[in-house]
This record gives C-alpha cells, structure tokens and sequence, in this order.
C-alpha cells in the first residue's frame, strides 16, 4: 500500500470513530463479556443473577421464601421478601436508589461492608445486566408499608420510581423478558432452573424456595410446581446426591461452625462405589475448579485418616504406599464456606484463592474427623478397609496401564488394528468416530473421508464403568483401544484420572451408534467412560454425539430424509399434497447404521456439510454424577422410577 493511500486511510480513522458506550449499552453490545454466552448457559443465569441477589437477602437474616415463576410468554418473575430494594433519593446519582441499582453497573449494597457480611454477587453487574438484556422489565419494592414500581425497556426506566399503594407486603420483585435479539435461546428449561433452586434450598438450610411454571399444567388445570426446603442442609444434599448408591456408614460425617473468623460447613459419605464425588461451594457459588477450601478438605482428611489407619495397625500387611486418591473412592462430599470478601481467579468464579481459608477448612476437619473416628470405631473401621481395597485396586490398575502402555510402544505403529486412521496430522482438523459393531464401522471406513477422518469399532457394548474396579477398566480391550487411539495416557500414579491432552490426536470425537434401545445404551456407556475418566475431553468441547436420521421418506424419484417424527409428517405432508393419499410413499425407518450404505451414510451423518452433531457439555457436573451414578450404578429402584417418569418422553421404538 502506497504512503498516498495509506493517508487515505488515516482520513476515515479519527477520535469520530471511537466509540464510548454509556451505562448499560456496553452489557448489550458485548454481553458475553458479562454472562458468559448468549445460548442457554446465558439465558438461565439471568434467572441466577436475580435470585443470587434474593439469597443474600436471606443469608443476612431478612428473607426466608423465595419464588420463581417462569410465564407462559418465557418472562421470568422473581420474588422473595426481603427488606426491599431502598427507594429514597441517592444523592451522589440524584435519582431513587431502586433506579441507581436498576440501570447502573457496579452499583449495589454488596460493595457496602454494613448492607451485606456475605455475599455471591460481589461483581457488581447482577440485576443491572438482566435490565440490560431484557426486551422489558418491571421493578416491584414492598417497604416500609408502601408498595413502589418502575418499568423499563432495553434497560432504560419508562418513568421514575412511583408509589403504588399501601401495603403489609415486604420484599422485592423482578419481572423480566430477556431480549430475543441478543439470546440465540429464549426459552427457559424449567429442570435447569429448579435444579440451581434445589442447590441453593440444600446450601442455605430454612429458606422455602419454590418453582413454578405457567407453561406446563396437568388435565385438572394445575400448573407444574416444586418447593424445595432443607431442614438440615448439608446433610440433606449428601442423601440426595448419594440416594443411588449404597453406603457404606449409616450416617454422614457432618462438620459445621467457624474457624478463625470463617464459616465452615461440611458434609461428607463413604459408598461402594469407585468414584470421588466432592462437590465446593464459597457463598453459594459452585467453585468448580475449586481452591483454597478444597485444599484445606482433601489434606486434612489424607492426613487424619492416614494417621489413624497408622494407628491402629491395619496397614501393617499392606506392601505398598496409599496416596490421596485412595482416600477420596467412593466418598461424596460437599465443603461449603462463607466469606466475607472471597477472592476468586477470573469472573467465573470457580476457583477460591484466599490463602488463610485453606488453614481453617484444613484445622475444621482435622479436628472434628479426628473425633469422629475415635468415637465411633466401627465406622472408622469400614472407612480403612474402603481406603486399603482402593489402595489395591489402583496397584492392579498401575500393572494394567503399564502393560498397556508398554504395548503400545512395542506395536510397529502404536496404534489398535482397529483404527482406520486419518491422513491428516493437526488434532484441529481430525475427528474420528467411534462407531457401533464391524459391520456399520466397514460402511463407515467406506463412507468417510480419509483426509481427516478416522474410525474406530467398537465391539459390541463396552464395559460399564460406574460398576468396575480400576484395573478391570485398563484391562478391557475396547477401552483400551479408545486411550490408544487418542494417543493420550492412561493416568498416572498419582492422579489415576489424568489425561496428558496436549496429546490428544483427534480434537472432534463423535460417538455413531444405531437409533435404537441398544445404540442409546451404548452410547451411555460410552459416555459414562468419559465423563470418569475422560472427563477434561468434555470440558475442552471435544466430545459429540452423531444424530443418523430416522426416515427416509420416498415419492417415485424423490427422496426425503427424517431425524424426527415432526419432520416425518410435513414431509409425507408435502408429498401427498392435496390429494392426502400416502398409498405412493414408501417410508422406512433407520435402525441400524448397517441399513444405510455408505453413500447415505456420508450425506446424513457425517458429512459436515449436512450432518447433525450434537456437542456434549456439563451445565451441572453434581447433577450430571447423579444421573450417571442412577443410570449406570446398582441401585435399581432409582433407575426404575426414572424410566417410569420419562418414558412418555422417549421416542425409541423396539
């Protein structure tokens, strides 16, 4: 480019051209800044962020019921009552504090120390952002006997702050309809919603929250509803989340008062089952990369139980060295502290870094599981001989992923038979697919594209995971094919779950099973493996699950393919036209990937022009634990009762 025209340029470029967003425009222009995403995840934590600012109500003191209700026109309705949002004159804004909080960001009493001891909202965008990203939101305040509204549009204030009447009612609510135009989704999943509500009712034992959804009614007219109440917090939740596993101690280990000024409340059972479960919460906030706390948690309770099981001699006859994780199998455990101003790494909020809390969670358990141990010795006992079985299982593990290991490395290219490998070598442009049986996968090889796309078979239905010990897991066959094709490792020592991914080969891994009862049971098998084991492929966006197509419809020459009965009949629809005579279609319904060739098999399910996949995420890893742990685990009538619920909702047929 010329100097002449790079003037040019600099013409179009001045101090016009930079833009300065005011108040809430900024949150709208950029709001992904401040929720997270525009999708669902968004969506929802608007709902969050209102009843976040509920819950601080309650955990000062001044607030015991909160409601949710979802509208049938997808607006959300929030009350609780609270003191109320205050409505005198701010005097630094020259306009009521109810507007103050309502259309300004970093506004609001957390960053006041006298307003809120403990709160989650400590970024200050909470309820501003909602008003910010909502086509239309109502502010309702019942305080001091009077009953105040403002409305607002697009986060602007259709009019000040006016009384209304007189009332007994004290309180807040928020009424809001999130912006169609900035959310790709706007409607609301109630299970998602109630699941957070639930959360919160187990954290902060006493507060009746309820859900209600007007969307959603029976025969008799009644619309679907839940309240949720904890009378013993902690120790309710633990119950809930192991209610389909067996136990191996009567009740759980409860810990709960404060330490050098913090707040410390603790659950924690031992099952049978092979998988830790330990779940940290700071002010109601799930930290899931955890911190500080949870530090403090695991040291204490390796090094208290280590130096009881010392004690008394029962690891006298073990020949090798127990680690952390054998004290952490099979336990669900949930550490929740309050803190007045907790530090946490990044606006996500997922982990703790305040320094002196991992002391004081560390000093907790220590001293309260000490106790605990030695006043009820039976307990003390079957927890040991728990930690000495895990011990042993992960020695036998080391030996198999050694053996596998080793293999690998002597095989001429360190890959399963299996694999039909793609050419391309970059993880970002490979995918493979992990397909049901030798016949579908033989279409599949056939049907692919080599350049970057890879097949693996899997024969048959891989083991059940949640029900193995370690070492049967490393020693399956089809397991161990899927560790060495990724080309990551098969754990290590000291954490028998972590994966090196800066190795993995393949950035896109697809799950293709048949469309029917045993394909969605394999493919749940499947992903149970990963959500144990492989559980950081998920995190990444690695992982998805092909969508093959239900039908395909035919008309003489022409040929329609279906993924839903909906899509079934407009397409039967527009084929009769209006003489509605369906005797010259032809309709067959896909079972199996072997039913398709591997033409058919590349235009529908794998072509990445024209395919359906469907992208794996955890929106609640604790929900998600219970889930698998129903599905997969031993306890039936669980399972039982789930299959009997949402059977009406499930559209496989024999």
């Amino acid at each position: 480019m010329t100097e002449e025209e790079l003037r040019e340029l600099g013409k179009d470029y001045s101090a016009g051209n930079i833009q300065v967003l005011e108040g809430l425009e900024a949150v709208r222009k950029r709001p992904a800044m401040y929720i997270g995403d525009v999708s669902s995840k968004g969506l929802h934590h608007l709902v969050n962020e209102v009843v976040d600012n509920s819950i601080d109500e309650a955990m000062a003191g001044h607030c015991d019921n909160i409601n949710v209700i979802i509208h049938e026109n997808e607006s959300v309705s929030i009350t609780d009552n609270g003191r109320g949002i205050p409505v005198d004159k701010h005097k630094k804004m020259n306009k009521s504090a109810l507007e103050v909080v309502m259309t300004v960001l970093h506004a609001g009493g957390k960053f006041d120390k006298g307003s809120y001891k403990v709160s989650g909202g400590l970024h200050g965008v909470g309820v501003s952002c909602v008003n910010a990203l909502a086509v239309e939101m109502k502010a309702e305040v019942y305080r001091n006997g009077r009953h105040y509204i403002q409305e607002y549009k697009y986060g602007k204030p259709l009019y000040e702050v006016k009384f209304v009447e007189d009332t007994e009612l004290s309180g807040t609510k928020i009424t809001f309809k999130p912006d169609d135009s900035i959310f790709t989704q706007t409607e609301y999943d109630y299970d998602i919603l109630s699941s957070r509500l639930r959360e919160l009712a187990y954290l902060n034992k006493g507060i009746h929250i309820t859900i209600a959804d007007e969307r959603v009614k029976d025969e008799e007219g009644n619309i679907k509803k839940e309240d949720f109440y904890s009378e013993k917090g902690l120790e309710d939740f633990i119950k809930y989340l192991d209610d389909n596993r067996e136990t191996i101690i009567e009740k759980p280990i409860n810990i709960e008062g404060e330490k050098n000024g913090i707040p410390v409340e603790i659950s924690m059972q031992y099952n049978n089952s092979f998988a830790e479960n330990i779940h940290s919460y700071v002010n109601n906030i799930n930290t899931h990369e955890g911190g500080t706390h949870l530090s403090g948690f695991r040291r204490a309770l390796t090094r208290t139980l280590k130096s009881y099981a010392d004690k008394s001699g029962m690891l006298a006859k073990l020949k090798f060295d127990i680690n952390g994780d054998d004290f952490r199998e099979g336990l669900t455990a949930i550490v929740s502290v309050k803190i007045a101003e907790p530090q946490f790494e990044g606006q996500t909020k997922t982990k703790l870094g305040n320094s002196d809390v991992m002391g004081s969670v560390d000093q907790m358990v220590s001293e309260a599981l000490s106790s605990y141990l030695e006043e009820h010795p039976k307990e003390a006992k079957t927890i040991v001989n728990k930690v000495i079985l895990a011990a042993t299982a992960r020695h036998a593990a080391r030996k198999a992923r050694e053996l596998v290991q080793r293999k690998s490395v002597l095989s001429s290219s360190g890959l399963p038979g299996k694999l039909a490998d793609c050419s391309v070598r970059d993880p970002e442009k490979a995918e493979i697919f992990l397909v049901e049986g030798d016949s579908a996968g033989g279409t599949a090889k056939a049907g692919r594209d080599r350049n970057f796309q890879a097949i693996l078979p899997l024969r048959g239905k891989i083991l059940n995971v949640e029900k193995a010990m370690q070492h049967k897991i490393f020693e399956n066959e089809e397991i161990k094919n899927i560790f060495t094709a990724f080309g990551v490792n098969i754990g290590t020592e000291e954490d028998s779950k972590a994966l090196n991914v800066d190795k993995l080969r393949y950035h896109k891994i697809v799950i293709m099973t048949d469309a029917d009862v045993d394909g969605s049971h394999i493919a749940t098998l499947v992903l149970t493996f990963f959500f144990r084991y492989m559980r950081e492929l998920i995190e990444s966006g690695y992982v998805y699950i092909a969508t093959p197509p239900l039908y395909l419809i035919r008309k003489g020459k022409k040929s329609k393919y279906a993924w839903s009965e909906e899509e079934r009949h407009e397409i039967v629809k527009e084929y009769t036209g209006e003489d509605g005579n369906p005797k010259n279609i032809s309709i067959q319904r896909y079972k199996g990937l072997g039913e398709m060739n591997d033409q058919q098999l590349w235009d529908t399910t794998m072509n990445p022009e024209s395919r359906i996949l469907r992208q794996v995420t955890v929106e609640n890893s604790r929900e998600a634990d219970r889930i698998f742990s129903m599905l997969m685990g031993d306890e039936v009538p669980p399972r039982k009762d789930f299959i009997e619920k949402n059977a009406k909702y499930a559209n496989i047929d024999a």
